[in-house]
């Protein structure tokens, strides 16, 4: 499955076979001018997606409201069960000595204190432990499947409240017996990861000690159930996800119609940028000019696509049709903004040093090893960028000397070394032309992927000047053509309805009027 950290090739398989032709399908009629205007009248599946409605705005109570975020928070995170298989729940910690912290830690102090007060009082008092043993069985009872029976019995047998509260009446009642027996049943039930947890309750001696951590236990219990859940519905998940997420949506749509407002934009956006790029390359000297210029919504598309490559995700709201997808755009793209400054620095020491230093690949991968440690976290708003690139050239001009002497060579000289320095430390500044040429062919490389046919399982050639990120831009550039190719098939309609509006609006409502009025 995509987006798990490992290489995928391009064309991979997504949720479903019949899936994969579904956006195609949806756009095929958007593809180029070539096709018939008059599909462009018809009603689209998902109506309530048009962003040029004329219809008033409607009142949105708030029932709608929360319906729309119970739709939108159940088709989050069944989007993230499906698509990363290291998903998994973890009991949430409260921050050490917080206020939070402490007022728990007191509560269930005195909780499990009132408890052994009872336990040793003449005679004792058993009601609290019962209550204990009357909450234990139900969760054992939870963790049982349909078909455990047998089971199900012997559990509801010992630990029968009634029972046990009928022999503490008669002092008769077997508390660490009754604490055995649930621990037996539980290293039955729990995972392997488990069994340490389960030896050290039998190691317990006291009481109330052992009650305390049998809970502990049971609520990790409980946790690996809930991930045992999520593991075995994956793969019905990964099946359904498509029609899931664009049912879910469409509901979220009907609740609240604004909710393709920023995919609008995002779209708009794309679709003027290409509209100028056609017009000025047709006041270009020799061009053939059009009388208008035409557009592939396919392109417009892809180009919002590669959009998300430059997005500011702490300033900038993502488009809705990205959301459940917002925090992997962000990971792999701050990720890419660390290999676009290794290939600038690797140019940069090719063109100054590479005739003193070829032949030498064993250095390359040095520096770029030392390249990767520096800029890791470059990221934060505290990472100083120009600091670290000089730090990153002073240590490259020291390991760049110690190869030169290794080989019986002078080495560089202090201005050499200060003018590597300085070329390094430039690359932050705006339109350096080194980040601008390596930032274009990336981007080209990410945009031939976007280009590739499904069915295609080979990577496309990289572009000069990356093959010392190769590798790793194969990786992320896999990582992303399979997001941007899951959400075309889920939210193709969407965008094949917005898209009608924002490039053939006018002329295909011009021609629905026409028709009407014959």
């Amino acid at each position: 499955m995509p987006f798990n950290g490992e290489k995928q090739c391009v064309g991979e398989d997504q949720p479903s076979d019949s899936d994969s032709s579904r956006f195609s399908e949806s756009m095929a009629s958007l593809s180029d001018y070539e096709c018939s205007r008059q599909s462009f009248t018809s009603d689209s599946s998902s109506k309530s997606s048009s962003p040029a409605s004329t219809s008033p705005p409607r009142v949105v109570t708030f029932d709608e409201v929360m319906a729309a975020a119970r739709n939108l928070s159940n088709m989050t995170l069944a989007h993230e069960i499906a698509v990363n298989e290291n998903f998994q729940l973890k009991q949430e910690a409260l921050p050490e000595n917080s206020l939070a912290s402490r007022v728990k830690h007191i509560v269930h102090q005195a909780f499990w204190d009132v408890l052994e007060s009872d336990l040793n009082a003449e005679p004792p008092e058993y009601e609290h432990a019962i209550k204990l043993f009357e909450e234990i069985r139900e969760i054992l009872l939870s963790f049982l499947t349909p078909g455990g029976n047998r089971l199900r019995n012997q559990i509801c047998e010992v630990l029968d409240t009634d029972l046990i509260r009928q022999q503490a009446e008669h002092s008769a009642v077997d508390i660490q017996g009754l604490a055995n027996y649930v621990i037996t049943t539980m290293g039955k039930l729990c995972a392997p990861v488990r069994d340490d947890n389960i030896r050290e309750l039998k190691a317990t001696s006291n009481i109330v000690e052992v009650l305390r951590q049998i809970f502990h236990v049971l609520d990790l219990m409980k946790m690996d159930m809930v991930n045992f859940t999520i593991r075995s519905l994956r793969p019905h998940l990964q099946r359904q996800l498509v029609d899931y997420e664009r049912t879910k949506f469409q509901e979220i749509l009907e609740e609240t119609p604004s909710a393709l407002d920023q995919t609008t934009e995002w779209i708009k956006e794309s679709v003027n940028e290409e509209l100028l790029s056609l017009s000025e390359t047709a006041l270009t000297p020799g061009a053939e000019n059009s009388s208008k210029p035409s557009l592939s919504p396919t392109l417009v598309l892809n180009n919002s696509y590669l959009k998300l490559l430059h997005w500011d995700y702490q300033k900038k709201e993502l488009p809705e049709t990205l959301m459940t997808d917002g925090a992997r755009l962000q990971e792999l793209t701050e990720k890419l903004n660390q290999l676009k400054i290794i290939a600038c620095l690797s140019l940069i020491t090719n063109n100054m040093v590479g005739a003193l230093t070829e032949g030498l690949p064993e250095l390359a991968n040095r520096l770029k090893r030392i390249s990767a440690v520096l800029l890791e976290g470059m990221n934060k708003e505290t990472f100083n960028l120009k600091e670290v690139l000089n730090s990153i050239g002073v240590q490259i001009c020291v390991e760049v000397n110690k190869a030169l002497v290794e080989r019986d060579l002078s080495i560089l000289n202090a201005e050499a070394q200060a003018n590597l320095i300085g070329q390094f430390s430039s690359i932050e500044e705006e339109d350096n032309p080194i980040w601008s040429l390596i930032d274009k062919r990336i981007q080209l490389y990410m945009k031939s992927l976007l280009c590739l046919p499904s069915p295609q399982k080979c990577m496309p050639p990289v572009p000069g000047g990356l093959a010392v990120i190769q590798q790793e831009l194969e990786v992320l550039g896999s990582q992303y053509a399979n997001i941007v190719n899951l959400n075309k098939q889920v939210y193709g309609p969407f965008y094949a309805n917005i898209l009608r509006k924002l490039l053939f609006g006018e002329e295909a409502m011009g021609k629905a009027d026409a028709s009407s009025s014959n």
